[in-house]
């Protein structure tokens, strides 16, 4: 009760800093075509081209501030990408550009666009009941009931399961009980979402890490990148990697790994009407409402209303970020260990980050 009061306070005070922000609300999608001055780096090696903030007319001094302040909140691994160049990279502590660490729930993102690859290969149909994949009884529901939970559901945290269990992480059939119809109600449930592992290798016939080295991790030069269980572990540089993928809509220099455009474009769209702010476990900025992690309520306004509406955000416990700004032509990577106050996802760190990025970029 405690974490939720602190959470509910914070969120009132985003509410209050961001009254004015809330009210652009109206979020076009991102562009189809694709920026051929994108910069996409080596898929071996170190090399990564930079480009000056001053050149970009930043203000380098809040810049700097900026990463001070982001490194005083045990923010070991910093990376800003403009049009794919580095502008700025931080490290702190024994981090260095090859230290790997987890992106928790962030990496759900990274699962969701995996599935989308499964998919167009058709491996994968994201309509057909779980139980296609994962057998009968894989809840304690009936078999009806269980037949009308789709994968889909498992995408959009919608399933329908039993959120008051004691642990949201089990995913034994008698800790998967019914609460509500499938597609009906939005709940941030853990265990549908580490199911669709097994999902993705029963689909694909491979380990959720082989089909993804692959198809994904060796195509965009996240040569270190592993699936640890259902945690995925990257360098920050790799995580950017994977930020500049989907700034491009799952193309990477010429090589497009995401063809199916239908599919993309409704990962990073409001996938169902209870939680504006959620794709397919991608969350997205400039909604009119939200709901967090933990908590069964509705908030008005946007998610980060500090900052840009279509910003999309690949988010994970103790405040690991992927920032993917189209507008913008920005990734920003953060990881670490918590900053503060963070519920699994969405937290504090991301309304001060970006209301100090909006100084610094004077751009939104």
């Amino acid at each position: 009760m405690f974490r939720q009061f602190c959470f509910l306070m914070m969120l009132g005070c985003f509410l209050l800093i961001g009254s004015t922000a809330c009210r652009k609300q109206q979020v076009e999608p991102p562009a189809t075509t694709i920026d051929t001055s994108y910069y996409f780096p080596p898929l071996n090696g170190n090399t990564w081209e930079r480009i000056n903030a001053a050149d970009l007319n930043w203000d380098t001094t809040k810049l700097r501030l900026a990463l001070e302040w982001a490194a005083s909140k045990q923010s070991f691994g910093m990376v800003i990408l403009y049009k794919g160049k580095i502008v700025a990279e931080q490290y702190t502590g024994t981090w260095d550009v090859n230290t790997r660490y987890t992106w928790f729930s962030a990496g759900k993102s990274a699962a969701a666009f995996i599935a989308g690859m499964a998919q167009q290969e058709g491996l994968l149909d994201i309509q057909k009941p779980a139980s296609d994949y994962l057998g009968a009884g894989w809840t304690s529901l009936t078999r009806e009931q269980e037949q009308r939970i789709k994968v889909w559901h498992q995408l959009t945290m919608t399933t329908g399961l039993d959120e008051t269990v004691p642990d949201l992480d089990c995913t034994t059939p008698s800790c998967l009980q019914y609460k509500a119809e499938p597609g009906t109600k939005w709940y941030y449930h853990n265990a549908p979402y580490l199911l669709l592992h097994t999902v993705i290798a029963n689909g694909t016939r491979q380990t959720m890490q082989a089909y993804s080295k692959s198809r994904l991790f060796d195509r965009i030069g996240m040569s270190s990148a592993l699936w640890y269980g259902t945690y995925l572990l990257s360098t920050t540089r790799e995580a950017a990697r994977f930020g500049s993928l989907v700034l491009n809509r799952g193309v990477w220099n010429r090589d497009t790994l995401m063809k199916d455009r239908n599919y993309f474009q409704k990962m990073v769209s409001t996938s169902q009407s209870m939680n504006p702010a959620y794709g397919y476990l991608w969350w997205l900025n400039g909604k009119q409402s939200f709901m967090v992690p933990t908590l069964t309520q509705s908030f008005n306004g946007s998610l980060v209303p500090t900052a840009p509406a279509d910003m999309i955000m690949a988010l994970g416990k103790d405040d690991k970020k992927i920032y993917v700004v189209p507008s913008q032509s920005l990734v920003v990577v953060r990881l670490g260990d918590a900053a503060g106050s963070s519920l699994f996802g969405p937290s504090g760190f991301d309304n001060e980050w970006w209301g100090r990025m909006r100084e610094v970029t004077r751009s939104w």
